[in-house]
């Protein structure tokens, strides 16, 4: 099993780039970031410096989004980083949630998203694509590699996933739903005449070590992750308009926790302090998150291995971040069942 680190790229940069050298330090292959224009600082901008100070750490989004940028520029993009760093990123891409809605845009649409997966890595690889109805190539690119992953929980989503992405990214670390869900992604690979185990796994959540299983240190941790019920909320309340809220499309561990949200901030989205996700009971955050010493993190990636996860990327958005890290690196990630693929 591999492992990651996701931040947010606020300021200074030079934090984020440090928490990247501090992870690969530690162990971690993968650097990835929250990418929302108006929220947080330029992450493509940081991901130079990101790279230029670390050895093998790959980097790239999650996620991004096809109506953000125009599917050429996010292509040339990828496509410089990669000349200048030897092939150290990839393409995490989803249909937008908040550089989308802060901006005062809806989500992008399933159908434009699969097209912007099959032109983005076409052009990041050197080869030519159509781009509004218009061949375009990238002539400079040499060796290009663009891994493209998708975010998703909906099953039109995962079944879009299996059939266009290289990897699939899960942003939340239920065993019950990450069975579901990877299930249904290798599903709609078979489907599609693809190699279901050729799909990467990733499972993406809030992990936070504390020094024992105490109540009190338990609980602090819970009110540090909460906000990541929060942040899944507004993908689940999208699927309960879509398909209803007993239905037997999504599961209902999935939909259930939300019939008490009310409204979003995405002004504190992503943060410890979110005031709008007092609806998040314990159940969710202890089920979506990995919580409490490292053997009880070690369990449950076992489990998830076990399910088909090749990387669990760490969510670092509270107060232990640092700790967290060295955590990860001095007793999660050398644990026997995690050596990660080389």
């Amino acid at each position: 099993m591999d492992f990651g680190l996701v931040l947010q790229t606020d300021p200074p940069a030079s934090q984020v780039v440090g928490l990247m050298r501090r992870a690969e330090r530690n162990g971690f292959r993968y650097g990835w970031t929250f990418d929302s224009a108006v929220l947080w600082q330029e992450p493509f901008v940081i991901y130079s410096q990101i790279l230029e100070h670390t050895t093998k750490l790959h980097v790239g989004p999650m996620v991004t989004n096809p109506g953000t940028r125009t599917w050429e520029v996010t292509a040339s993009t990828f496509a410089t980083l990669n000349d200048m760093f030897g092939n150290r990123t990839v393409c995490g891409i989803g249909r937008g949630d908040s550089a989308m809605r802060v901006a005062g845009r809806r989500p992008n649409t399933l159908a434009r998203l699969g097209e912007a997966i099959d032109v983005i890595r076409d052009l990041a690889e050197g080869r030519e694509a159509t781009v509004d109805g218009n061949p375009i190539r990238i002539p400079w690119v040499r060796n290009g590699k663009l891994p493209v992953w998708m975010a998703a929980y909906g099953p039109k989503a995962l079944a879009l996933a299996g059939q266009k992405a290289d990897g699939f990214i899960l942003q939340l670390a239920d065993p019950f739903l990450t069975e579901w869900m990877v299930k249904a992604v290798r599903k709609a690979a078979v489907e599609a005449g693809r190699d279901p185990d050729a799909l990467t796994i990733c499972v993406a959540a809030p992990a936070y070590v504390t020094a024992d299983d105490s109540p009190a240190a338990l609980a602090h941790a819970r009110d540090q992750c909460r906000w990541f019920g929060g942040m899944v909320g507004n993908h689940v309340a999208d699927l309960v308009a879509r398909y209803g809220e007993h239905s037997s499309m999504v599961p209902e561990e999935l939909t259930a926790y939300i019939k008490d949200r009310h409204g979003y901030d995405y002004s504190h989205h992503g943060r410890a302090d979110n005031p709008d996700t007092a609806f998040v009971p314990d159940e969710i955050v202890d089920r979506f998150c990995l919580l409490g010493p490292a053997e009880a993190h070690i369990d449950k990636l076992r489990h998830l291995k076990d399910l088909g996860v090749d990387q669990f990327a760490v969510y670092a958005m509270h107060d232990d971040r640092e700790g967290t890290i060295d955590a990860y690196g001095s007793t999660v990630i050398p644990a026997s069942a995690f050596g990660g693929r080389r």
